[in-house]
């Protein structure tokens, strides 16, 4: 794929400090939460929802792909035909505590450790699968300028454009993600990071 830094706001002593960070803040993060790893784990467990973790192959820095790992909010064999599919307002699919922890960002928490690997960053665009990626680059090509940096756990377009559920809104992050690529600097991250705690 043909990329081009000119895109990217940050020069590569930011980028170096920004992975510092990623490392630092993923490490303290994760001793943090374990206790809350242990009884998740515990509570899939005991309400025999199935395995506590999910992964999924997505696409990042370099258009390189990676598995992403998340807590299960579905039932196992979601998408049994292996057809990608969103999800919808209501979905059936979901366990009874999932659309909770959906809402609350909670699923997310194991992401911590794609950072910690440099799958991903604290700050970035979400990383999509490529199913989806390649309907995206059907509308807009622009697409592949995101893999000049690393994916990350939130983003401008999580706080700007909420739950992606349709191309329309996907196609919208995607403004907003080149946007950010553009003006990205370790000050707008921690903005962001900012406003992502404030409305979880």
């Amino acid at each position: 794929m043909s990329t081009s830094n000119n895109i990217d706001g940050m020069n590569a002593f930011q980028r170096a400090l920004k992975r510092l960070g990623d490392i630092v803040g993923a490490l303290f993060l994760l001793i943090l939460s374990s206790p809350l790893f242990i009884v998740f784990i515990i509570v899939y467990k005991l309400t025999g929802s199935g395995p506590a973790f999910y992964t999924q192959e997505r696409i990042g820095l370099h258009g390189r792909p990676f598995q992403i790992y998340k807590f299960r909010t579905m039932i196992v064999n979601a998408e049994s035909e292996d057809v990608p599919m969103l999800e919808q307002q209501d979905d059936v699919r979901l366990l009874k505590y999932g659309k909770l922890m959906r809402s609350h960002h909670i699923d997310e928490l194991p992401q911590l450790l794609n950072v910690l690997k440099g799958d991903m960053s604290f700050v970035g665009y979400r990383p999509e699968r490529r199913y989806f990626i390649d309907r995206i680059m059907e509308q807009n090509k622009d697409y592949e300028l995101l893999f000049v940096s690393r994916p990350g756990v939130t983003s401008l377009a999580t706080i700007r454009n909420g739950y992606t559920d349709t191309m329309e809104k996907m196609l919208r992050r995607l403004d907003y993600d080149l946007d950010y690529l553009r003006h990205r600097s370790l000050l707008l991250d921690w903005k962001i990071i900012f406003e992502t705690i404030v409305n979880i």
